[in-house]
């Protein structure tokens, strides 16, 4: 008969086989090995981004050049310092019958689709109603 396989460890093995010998490798190694081939970076790159992040703020506070400086938003309120809404409450107002949607377009000089939003929204919030089909009456 053969010869009878021998359990050693979790693997059978048979019994006079010569074990195969692997190369050792260095903890050291490996890790070098995970850092280059999945792009980690390492201590002294995190502390080079930082250095530079440092000059740039530098240069930045020396030009004189705000970092959290926004542009002015454009479009918000008419020259009076009226906002959209409050053009079209005073339009429906100096109407005394009540202004139709063609009477308040023509006199604010707004498209449809903003002109409906802002009716909507006056007439949800109870400052305008709605006295007939396209006429609007201050509330």
């Amino acid at each position: 008969m053969g010869k009878a396989p021998i359990l050693k460890g979790s693997l059978f093995k048979e019994e006079g086989m010569a074990r195969k010998k692997t190369k050792s490798v260095s903890f050291d190694a490996m890790v070098k090995f995970f850092l280059q081939h999945y792009d980690i970076p390492t201590k002294r790159d995190v502390e080079k981004l930082i250095n530079k992040i440092d000059q740039l703020e530098e240069q930045l506070k020396n030009s004189g050049v705000s970092a959290n400086r926004r542009p002015p938003r454009k479009g918000l309120r008419s020259a009076k310092g009226a906002t959209a809404s409050d053009t079209v409450l005073e339009t429906i107002k100096s109407f005394k019958q009540g202004a139709s949607f063609a009477d308040i377009q023509a006199k604010t000089g707004f498209n449809e689709k903003k002109l409906r939003n802002i009716i909507f929204r006056l007439n949800k919030l109870g400052k305008i109603k709605r006295k007939s089909r396209g006429v609007y009456i201050a509330a």
